[in-house]
């Protein structure tokens, strides 16, 4: 038998069944679930840059589901020396079961990786879309509200890769309305607006971006944002910090939503992006959502190389 061998590049490569059983899957590591059917494969975590919460929620998923695993920094590989991204590709395929990979710039390397039957690899974010985190923070709205339909977010920064990958995954939910309120030239790309406008008008969400802070959504139930300064990314406009500073997430906000609980995708700066209040106050899930990395990361590794109770397609 073949074995199981998919990638995850980009939301847009998982069909709705296969989003859902995901995050339900993630749901059930997060409840006590133990398995281990990863054991006797070799998991390679290579990340050109920073991070935190996603190496460390990939390396220490694939040791829970009995991987091994092997590390890769910036300065470990090959094509620091000329060697064509194409050939370390073809030559992690020949020893790993499973990249998980951050370049932070374009996913046409990654996607070039994938060409292949014997590994898959897994985009644990690139200069456009951030998939992994959108997996952790659907999560995190399944166990916070214990549904994933209905709810109302407010995302308010940059359009960068994880509010990329949070629209091309909030918009295939059925009745979810996502607002995004995103400085002026700092928005969604016009691609992912697309992608997102086709998926809500198929499932009946709503996607809407303005690039001002006036008259924000009342009684949401999420207020979402993320740092100014995306890992990797350098902003052009010297003056950027002024465009900036009215999409700050203040306790005003709560004034029309009461309710809402607030989220992150850390590292978080306080007193840029949103202040201290927001962030260590009660209405902050930041950290519980940070943990919900790591059991998204085991059910992202577990879908991309098994098959659960025998069945031909993963469900």
């Amino acid at each position: 038998m073949r074995p199981v061998v998919r990638s995850l590049i980009s939301i847009n490569d998982l069909t709705d069944d296969e989003l859902s059983s995901i995050v339900r899957r993630a749901a059930g590591f997060a409840s006590g679930q133990r398995a281990t059917p990863l054991a006797g494969l070799v998991v390679g975590v290579y990340f050109a840059k920073t991070s935190t919460r996603t190496r460390t929620a990939f390396s220490s998923g694939a040791l829970r589901l009995g991987a091994g695993i092997i590390a890769y920094g910036p300065d470990d590989l090959q094509t620091n020396t000329g060697e064509t991204p194409q050939d370390t590709g073809r030559v992690f395929a020949g020893m790993l079961d499973i990249l998980v990979a951050r370049t932070a710039g374009d996913p046409a390397e990654l996607r070039d990786w994938a060409r292949q039957d014997r590994m898959a690899v897994v985009n644990a974010m690139t200069a456009d879309e951030h998939p992994t985190q959108a997996l952790a923070d659907l999560t995190t709205l399944l166990r916070h509200f214990g549904r994933l339909e209905e709810l109302r977010v407010l995302y308010v920064g940059e359009g960068n890769n994880t509010a990329a990958a949070l629209a091309l995954a909030l918009s295939r939910l059925k009745d979810v309305r996502l607002e995004l309120r995103t400085p002026p030239g700092f928005g969604l790309s016009p691609a992912v607006s697309a992608q997102a406008a086709a998926h809500a008008e198929r499932s009946g969400a709503v996607v809407i971006e303005r690039h001002d802070m006036e008259h924000p959504p009342t009684d949401v139930d999420v207020i979402y944002t993320t740092r100014w300064r995306t890992t990797g990314s350098i902003k052009s406009d010297p003056g950027w910090r002024e465009t900036f500073a009215p999409f700050q997430v203040r306790p005003e906000l709560w004034i029309r939503s009461p309710s809402a609980i607030f989220m992150h995708d850390l590292p978080a700066h306080r007193g840029e992006e949103v202040t201290a209040e927001v962030l260590d106050g009660p209405t902050s899930i930041a950290f519980n959502q940070a943990e919900n990395k790591l059991y998204s990361a085991m059910a992202v590794l577990e879908w991309s190389r098994t098959r659960i109770d025998g069945e031909d397609e993963w469900s």
